[in-house]
C-alpha cells in the first residue's frame, strides 16, 4: 500500500491507520455493528442514573455524544480529526460531574474518548496514558474538597474506581492498536504482492515479445547478409532469401499483433495454473473447478479471457477470493473486492468480446454487490464434459 503523509493536529499528534477502502469498510462495519450499540446503551444508562437535574442530563449527554463521535471516527481509522476536541469536551464533563453534579459516572465519556485517542499518538503514548489516568484520578479526588461525603466512599467512587477503570481499559487498548497495525501491515504486504504479480506478468509479456522478435530479427540479419553475398553471384537464390525475409517479417508482425491484443495461442491448462500461482502470490484465495475439457482452439480463446481477467483483477480489484469455473458452456471468473462506482474501462476484454462473438459466443462482464464476474460462453461443440 502506498504510504501517505500523516495528518497532524497541533497537540497531540495522532497517527492514522492506512487500509484499503475495502478493508477499512469491513473493519468499520464490524466495529459499528458489534460495539457501538452496547456503548450507546451504556452511555444512556449513565445519563439516566447520573443525572439529578435536567442540566446534569444535558451535560452528560454532551459527553456521551463526544464519546460516540470519537468511537465512530476511531472505527473509521480517522480519529485524529476529532480526538482533541472530544477529549477536551469529555474532560470538561468529568470536571462538571465531580465538582457540580456530584456523579462519579460522568467520567464515562472521557473513559471512551481518552482510551481511544491516546494509543493512536505517534509518540509519547505511555506518557499520554499515564497523564490520562492521573487526570481522571486527581479530578475525582477533588470531590473531597467540595463534598461532605464520607472520605473513603468518595475516594473510591470518584478517584479509585474511575482511575482504575481508565488504567485497565487503556491497557487493553494498546494491544488493540497493535492488532490494527498488524492488519495494516498485512494489507500493505498484500498490495505489494499484487504489484509484484502484475510486474511478473509484464515481464512474461516482454519475454514473449522477445521470443517473437528477437529470434526473427536475428534470422533476418543473417538472411540479409547472405542475400548481399548472393546478389551478384546467384540472383535467384538472393531473391528467394528476400522472399523468405518478407514472409518472416510479415509473420512476425502478425504474431506481435496477436500478442499485443492477447490473441496469441495459449494453453488453457498452463493459463489456469499460471492464474492460480499469480493470485496465490498476491495473497488471494483461488478455487479452480474444471467441470469439462475443451478442444485446443476453444482452449486458446478461453485462455486469453482468463489471462486478461487475471491481469484486470490484480490491477483494478482488491480481491480476497477468486473462483474460476471451466464448465460445458465456457469459463467463468468471479472475484470479490470490486471497487465501488462504475466499472473501469477494460480495453483488453473489449477486444476479446469481438473475438468471442466471432466464434458464436458471448462475453459477459458484470459488477454487483462488490463482486465482479467475467464469463465467456461458447457453443458447446468445442467442449467435452468430464465423464
Amino acid at each position: 500500500m502506498t504510504s501517505r503523509p500523516v495528518k497532524r493536529l497541533k497537540a497531540p499528534t495522532l497517527a492514522k491507520w492506512e487500509f484499503s477502502d475495502a478493508t477499512k469498510g469491513s473493519l468499520r462495519q464490524i466495529n459499528l455493528t458489534t460495539q457501538l450499540p452496547p456503548l450507546a446503551l451504556g452511555g444512556l444508562v449513565v445519563v439516566a442514573v447520573g443525572s439529578d437535574t435536567w442540566g446534569d442530563a444535558v451535560v452528560l449527554t454532551v459527553g456521551l455524544a463526544a464519546a460516540l463521535v470519537a468511537f465512530v471516527r476511531w472505527a473509521a481509522g480517522d480519529i485524529s480529526r476529532v480526538a482533541l476536541p472530544c477529549v477536551i469536551v469529555t474532560a470538561g464533563v468529568w470536571i462538571y460531574g465531580v465538582l457540580v453534579a456530584g456523579t462519579g459516572m460522568a467520567f464515562f465519556g472521557l473513559l471512551v474518548a481518552g482510551t481511544l485517542a491516546v494509543p493512536q499518538l505517534s509518540r509519547h503514548r505511555i506518557a499520554g496514558a499515564v497523564a490520562l489516568v492521573a487526570f481522571v484520578t486527581v479530578v475525582g479526588a477533588m470531590r473531597l474538597l467540595v463534598s461532605d461525603d464520607e472520605f473513603s466512599s468518595a475516594l473510591v467512587e470518584y478517584a479509585i474506581v474511575p482511575g482504575g477503570l481508565t488504567a485497565v481499559l487503556m491497557g487493553l487498548m494498546f494491544p488493540n492498536k497493535r492488532f490494527y497495525d498488524v492488519v495494516a501491515e498485512l494489507e500493505q504486504s498484500r498490495q505489494r504482492e499484487a504489484e509484484l504479480a502484475v510486474m511478473r506478468e509484464r515481464m512474461r509479456f516482454a519475454s514473449d515479445l522477445h521470443d517473437i522478435q528477437g529470434h526473427t530479427l536475428h534470422v533476418v540479419k543473417l538472411k540479409i547478409a547472405l542475400a548481399q553475398k548472393l546478389v551478384h553471384t546467384d540472383a535467384d537464390r538472393a531473391q528467394e532469401e528476400l522472399r523468405e525475409i518478407h514472409a518472416l517479417v510479415g509473420d512476425t508482425i502478425t504474431q506481435t499483433k496477436e500478442l499485443a491484443y492477447a490473441q496469441r495461442r495459449l494453453n488453457l491448462s498452463a493459463e489456469l495454473e499460471n492464474a492460480k500461482n499469480l493470485f496465490e502470490a498476491a495473497g488471494i484465495r483461488v478455487r479452480v473447478v474444471r467441470e469439462a475439457e475443451v478442444d485446443t482452439r476453444t482452449g486458446e480463446l478461453l485462455g486469453q479471457v482468463l489471462r486478461e481477467t487475471t491481469t484486470n483483477i490484480l490491477r483494478h480489484a482488491e480481491a480476497t477470493r477468486v473462483e474460476i469455473t471451466l464448465a460445458a458452456s465456457g469459463i467463468t471468473i468471479v472475484n470479490d473486492g470490486a471497487r465501488t462506482g462504475p466499472p473501469p474501462q477494460l480495453r483488453g476484454l473489449d477486444a476479446l468480446e469481438e473475438r468471442v462473438a466471432g466464434d458464436g459466443g458471448e462475453l459477459t462482464v458484470e459488477q454487483r454487490d462488490g463482486r465482479f464476474l467475467t464469463a465467456a460462453t461458447l457453443p458447446q461443440s468445442g467442449v467435452q464434459e468430464d465423464r
